[in-house]
Protein backbone atom coordinates (compact mmCIF):
# COMPACT_ATOMS: atom_id res chain seq x y z
CA UNK A 1 0.00 0.00 0.00
CA UNK A 2 1.46 3.52 -0.72
CA UNK A 3 2.23 5.99 2.13
CA UNK A 4 -0.26 7.98 1.33
CA UNK A 5 -3.76 7.56 2.87
CA UNK A 6 -5.91 6.91 -0.47
CA UNK A 7 -9.89 8.16 0.04
CA UNK A 8 -12.56 6.80 -2.03
CA UNK A 9 -15.21 9.71 -2.81
CA UNK A 10 -18.58 8.15 -3.62
CA UNK A 11 -20.88 11.20 -5.35
CA UNK A 12 -22.85 11.58 -8.36
CA UNK A 13 -22.72 14.74 -9.05
CA UNK A 14 -19.41 14.99 -10.97
CA UNK A 15 -18.10 18.77 -10.71
CA UNK A 16 -18.43 18.15 -6.54
CA UNK A 17 -16.62 15.45 -6.94
CA UNK A 18 -13.64 16.25 -8.88
CA UNK A 19 -13.31 19.79 -6.41
CA UNK A 20 -13.11 17.30 -3.54
CA UNK A 21 -10.66 15.04 -5.22
CA UNK A 22 -8.49 18.15 -6.30
CA UNK A 23 -8.15 18.86 -2.52
CA UNK A 24 -7.55 15.93 -1.39
CA UNK A 25 -5.37 14.88 -3.49
CA UNK A 26 -3.77 18.69 -3.30
CA UNK A 27 -3.86 17.66 0.17
CA UNK A 28 -1.73 14.63 -0.33
CA UNK A 29 -3.98 11.66 -0.25
CA UNK A 30 -4.76 9.23 -3.16
CA UNK A 31 -8.55 9.71 -4.70
CA UNK A 32 -10.52 7.14 -5.88
CA UNK A 33 -14.07 7.87 -7.62
CA UNK A 34 -17.06 6.47 -7.69
CA UNK A 35 -20.53 7.76 -9.20
CA UNK A 36 -22.88 5.63 -8.19
CA UNK A 37 -23.78 2.99 -5.40
CA UNK A 38 -23.48 0.15 -7.23
CA UNK A 39 -19.69 1.52 -8.81
CA UNK A 40 -19.01 1.80 -4.98
CA UNK A 41 -18.46 -1.46 -3.87
CA UNK A 42 -16.08 -2.91 -6.73
CA UNK A 43 -13.98 0.43 -6.35
CA UNK A 44 -13.88 0.06 -2.82
CA UNK A 45 -12.80 -3.80 -3.25
CA UNK A 46 -9.94 -2.73 -5.97
CA UNK A 47 -8.57 0.53 -3.92
CA UNK A 48 -8.87 -0.72 -0.40
CA UNK A 49 -9.24 2.92 1.12
CA UNK A 50 -8.39 3.97 4.16
CA UNK A 51 -11.53 6.41 4.33
CA UNK A 52 -14.55 6.76 2.19
CA UNK A 53 -16.84 10.13 1.62
CA UNK A 54 -19.88 8.96 1.14
CA UNK A 55 -23.14 10.87 0.05
CA UNK A 56 -26.39 9.91 1.32
CA UNK A 57 -28.09 10.80 -2.07
CA UNK A 58 -26.76 8.76 -5.16
CA UNK A 59 -28.90 6.67 -7.50
CA UNK A 60 -28.80 2.77 -7.50
CA UNK A 61 -28.08 2.19 -3.54
CA UNK A 62 -28.40 4.60 -1.15
CA UNK A 63 -25.14 6.10 0.62
CA UNK A 64 -27.35 4.86 3.53
CA UNK A 65 -27.16 1.42 2.44
CA UNK A 66 -23.28 1.25 1.74
CA UNK A 67 -22.65 2.59 4.92
CA UNK A 68 -24.97 -0.31 6.25
CA UNK A 69 -23.12 -2.78 3.63
CA UNK A 70 -19.23 -1.63 4.66
CA UNK A 71 -20.24 -1.79 8.63
CA UNK A 72 -21.31 -5.32 8.38
CA UNK A 73 -18.35 -7.01 6.75
CA UNK A 74 -15.64 -8.02 8.90
CA UNK A 75 -13.21 -6.82 6.80
CA UNK A 76 -14.06 -3.08 6.27
CA UNK A 77 -15.91 -2.02 9.32
CA UNK A 78 -12.96 -0.23 10.70
CA UNK A 79 -13.15 1.65 7.80
CA UNK A 80 -13.86 5.51 8.69
CA UNK A 81 -17.08 6.68 6.44
CA UNK A 82 -17.80 10.22 6.18
CA UNK A 83 -21.09 11.26 5.58
CA UNK A 84 -22.29 13.82 3.11
CA UNK A 85 -25.73 15.02 2.88
CA UNK A 86 -27.90 17.99 1.71
CA UNK A 87 -30.65 17.05 4.41
CA UNK A 88 -29.48 19.20 7.42
CA UNK A 89 -32.72 17.56 10.20
CA UNK A 90 -31.30 15.86 13.03
CA UNK A 91 -33.52 13.22 12.42
CA UNK A 92 -31.52 12.20 9.05
CA UNK A 93 -27.96 13.01 10.94
CA UNK A 94 -28.73 10.85 13.97
CA UNK A 95 -30.13 7.87 11.32
CA UNK A 96 -26.52 8.45 9.81
CA UNK A 97 -24.81 7.81 12.42
CA UNK A 98 -26.93 5.03 13.85
CA UNK A 99 -26.00 3.30 10.62
CA UNK A 100 -21.98 3.77 11.14
CA UNK A 101 -21.08 7.08 10.03
CA UNK A 102 -18.10 8.03 11.45
CA UNK A 103 -18.82 12.06 10.51
CA UNK A 104 -21.62 13.67 9.29
CA UNK A 105 -21.19 16.78 7.15
CA UNK A 106 -24.49 18.78 5.86
CA UNK A 107 -24.61 20.34 1.98
CA UNK A 108 -22.94 22.67 1.56
CA UNK A 109 -19.99 22.51 3.06
CA UNK A 110 -16.17 24.17 2.99
CA UNK A 111 -14.17 21.74 0.93
CA UNK A 112 -11.04 22.90 3.32
CA UNK A 113 -13.19 21.66 6.59
CA UNK A 114 -14.13 18.66 4.52
CA UNK A 115 -10.42 18.01 3.96
CA UNK A 116 -9.20 18.68 7.49
CA UNK A 117 -12.16 16.11 8.88
CA UNK A 118 -10.71 13.68 6.56
CA UNK A 119 -7.29 14.60 7.70
CA UNK A 120 -8.23 14.71 11.94
CA UNK A 121 -10.13 10.72 11.37
CA UNK A 122 -7.28 9.80 9.40
CA UNK A 123 -4.92 11.01 11.95
CA UNK A 124 -6.84 7.97 14.53
CA UNK A 125 -6.88 4.89 11.98
CA UNK A 126 -3.30 5.76 10.15
CA UNK A 127 -1.77 8.39 12.02
CA UNK A 128 1.58 7.70 10.13
CA UNK A 129 0.39 8.37 7.13
CA UNK A 130 -1.11 11.88 7.43
CA UNK A 131 1.17 14.92 7.90
CA UNK A 132 1.31 16.06 11.51
CA UNK A 133 0.79 20.00 12.37
CA UNK A 134 2.19 22.62 9.74
CA UNK A 135 4.31 25.43 10.96
CA UNK A 136 6.27 28.57 9.18
CA UNK A 137 8.41 30.62 11.37
CA UNK A 138 7.07 31.10 14.86
CA UNK A 139 3.80 29.58 14.02
CA UNK A 140 2.17 26.37 14.38
CA UNK A 141 -0.96 25.03 13.65
CA UNK A 142 -2.66 21.22 14.64
CA UNK A 143 -5.26 20.41 11.63
CA UNK A 144 -6.34 17.93 14.38
CA UNK A 145 -6.81 19.88 17.72
CA UNK A 146 -7.85 22.87 16.12
CA UNK A 147 -4.87 24.81 17.92
CA UNK A 148 -3.05 27.36 16.92
CA UNK A 149 0.44 28.91 18.87
CA UNK A 150 2.87 31.56 18.03
CA UNK A 151 6.32 31.65 19.34
CA UNK A 152 4.32 28.93 21.62
CA UNK A 153 1.79 31.23 23.23
CA UNK A 154 -1.49 29.99 22.28
CA UNK A 155 -3.39 31.96 19.46
CA UNK A 156 -7.56 31.72 20.09
CA UNK A 157 -8.76 31.58 15.85
CA UNK A 158 -12.43 31.53 14.95
CA UNK A 159 -13.42 28.60 12.10
CA UNK A 160 -12.90 30.57 9.24
CA UNK A 161 -10.05 32.19 10.33
CA UNK A 162 -8.44 28.69 11.12
CA UNK A 163 -9.58 27.77 7.56
CA UNK A 164 -8.36 30.62 6.34
CA UNK A 165 -4.41 30.02 8.00
CA UNK A 166 -4.60 26.27 7.34
CA UNK A 167 -4.90 27.74 3.61
CA UNK A 168 -1.97 29.95 4.09
CA UNK A 169 0.50 28.07 6.16
CA UNK A 170 -0.16 25.09 3.24
CA UNK A 171 2.45 26.90 1.04
CA UNK A 172 3.85 30.29 2.57
CA UNK A 173 5.30 32.34 -0.29
CA UNK A 174 2.34 31.16 -2.37
CA UNK A 175 0.06 34.32 -3.78
CA UNK A 176 -3.60 33.23 -3.14
CA UNK A 177 -6.14 35.52 -5.01
CA UNK A 178 -9.20 36.14 -3.20
CA UNK A 179 -11.21 33.83 -5.21
CA UNK A 180 -8.93 31.31 -4.41
CA UNK A 181 -9.36 31.43 -1.09
CA UNK A 182 -13.10 31.83 -1.13
CA UNK A 183 -12.93 28.49 -2.94
CA UNK A 184 -10.64 26.94 0.01
CA UNK A 185 -12.10 29.10 2.72
CA UNK A 186 -15.59 29.58 2.29
CA UNK A 187 -16.43 26.80 -0.51
CA UNK A 188 -17.41 27.16 -3.93
CA UNK A 189 -21.13 26.96 -3.62
CA UNK A 190 -21.44 29.37 -0.82
CA UNK A 191 -21.68 33.22 -1.82
CA UNK A 192 -19.61 35.32 -0.12
CA UNK A 193 -18.67 38.96 -1.02
CA UNK A 194 -14.39 39.07 -1.92
CA UNK A 195 -14.47 42.08 0.53
CA UNK A 196 -15.30 39.36 3.16
CA UNK A 197 -12.02 37.98 2.66
CA UNK A 198 -10.53 41.24 3.59
CA UNK A 199 -12.31 41.25 6.88
CA UNK A 200 -11.34 37.68 8.01
CA UNK A 201 -7.46 38.10 6.71
CA UNK A 202 -7.79 41.46 9.23
CA UNK A 203 -8.86 39.21 11.79
CA UNK A 204 -6.68 37.07 11.19
CA UNK A 205 -3.63 39.37 11.31
CA UNK A 206 -4.62 40.90 14.55
CA UNK A 207 -5.07 37.61 16.60
CA UNK A 208 -1.47 36.65 15.54
CA UNK A 209 -0.43 39.64 16.47
CA UNK A 210 -2.01 39.62 19.56
CA UNK A 211 1.38 39.38 21.34
CA UNK A 212 2.96 42.51 19.32
CA UNK A 213 4.20 39.89 17.19
CA UNK A 214 5.32 40.97 13.76
CA UNK A 215 2.73 40.64 10.69
CA UNK A 216 3.63 37.29 8.99
CA UNK A 217 0.67 38.00 6.36
CA UNK A 218 1.38 40.09 3.01
CA UNK A 219 -1.23 42.15 0.91
CA UNK A 220 -0.11 41.36 -2.95
CA UNK A 221 -1.94 44.52 -4.06
CA UNK A 222 -4.85 44.00 -7.26
CA UNK A 223 -4.22 40.25 -6.27
CA UNK A 224 -4.15 38.64 -2.97
CA UNK A 225 -2.36 37.72 0.31
CA UNK A 226 0.27 35.25 0.75
CA UNK A 227 2.01 33.92 4.25
CA UNK A 228 6.03 35.30 4.38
Amino acid sequence: MSHQPTVLIVEDEASQREILAYNLEAGGFTVAQAASGDEAMTVFDEAQPDLVVLDWMLPGISGIEICRQLKRRGDTRSVPVIMLSARSEETDRVRGLETGADDYVSKPYSVAELVARVRAMLRRTRPAAVGQALSFEDITLDPETYRVTRGGKPVKLGPTEFRLLSTLIEKPGRVWSREHLLDRVWGREIYVDSRTVDVHVGRLRKSLGIHGDADLIRTVRGTGYALG
